[in-house]
């Protein structure tokens, strides 16, 4: 899949390695199951990691792809390949939480102001499952992520003109894992919330592990998955007026 000349994997694969070489110490793999993308990375220099094709979610094709390293992992960066637009600095960020807590789990999350609550709310309005919020606690701790907007908001009006900024935060799709977390999601089952939702990032939570969330500036290019073509459009226009992120 191309986007404005380069292709979906291309721009993945940059982000991580600058991301990594930022954060220092890190190797980048690709984990797939599909031997196209696996010719295409190769092309592209990246190492590769075959997985089996039934894995069911990305954090158990990453602990796939990780037990397949000459030397295990400490922490796995689960970074999607339909994720074009992650900045490197958000990669480098999601290391050094990890590196420096103790959670076994980390995400970075963005704060909504009003009018970015207002287009979710009208976005789910006909995509009720995309977009994903959490709540989190003072010190950055995840309490809960949902498909929901999370927390309900009373007084809302008194909020709005007291600042600009909502309190609602909107996840992106990165994790980081402990490799020890990573292996214990490997070997559970899905569990009630996990499956309502359809949000694996719930598992931890349910089983009491621990998640810190990180604080990123809004995205001004899309972040949600790119795979069809109108998300390739959208993604070319997003381009076409705010400039071409690639860090290349």
């Amino acid at each position: 899949m191309m986007i404005a000349g380069r292709t979906l994997l291309e721009r993945v694969v940059a982000a991580a390695r600058v991301g990594a070489a930022q954060a220092g110490h890190c190797d980048v793999v690709v984990a797939t199951d599909d031997a196209r993308i696996a010719d295409h990375a190769r092309a592209l220099g990246v190492a590769v990691a075959m997985t089996p094709a039934s894995l069911d979610s990305g954090s158990a094709r990453a602990c796939a792809a990780a037990h397949q390293q000459a030397r295990r992992p400490g922490l796995v960066i689960n970074l999607q390949g339909d994720a074009p637009f992650i900045a490197p600095t958000i990669i480098a960020g999601l290391i050094r939480t990890l590196r420096e807590g103790q959670a076994d789990v980390a995400t970075p999350v963005y704060r909504l102001d009003w009018a970015r609550l207002d287009r979710l709310r009208h976005h789910k309005q006909t995509a009720p499952f995309s977009g994903t919020t959490c709540a989190r606690g003072p010190d950055g701790r995840a309490l809960w992520f949902s498909k929901a907007i999370i927390p309900a908001i009373r007084n809302e009006a008194t909020m709005r003109a007291a600042g600009a900024f909502s309190p609602v935060w909107q996840h992106l799709g990165l994790y980081g894992y402990r490799m020890a977390a990573l292996d214990w999601f490997a070997a559970t089952t899905p569990t009630p919330y996990e499956i309502l939702e359809g949000l694996e990032q719930l598992r931890f939570l349910e089983g009491g592990r621990t998640i810190d969330t990180f604080e990123v500036s809004a995205p001004e290019h899309a972040l949600s998955g790119i795979d069809t073509p109108a998300d390739v459009q959208w993604a070319e226009a997003a381009i076409a007026r705010l400039g071409d992120p690639f860090p290349g």
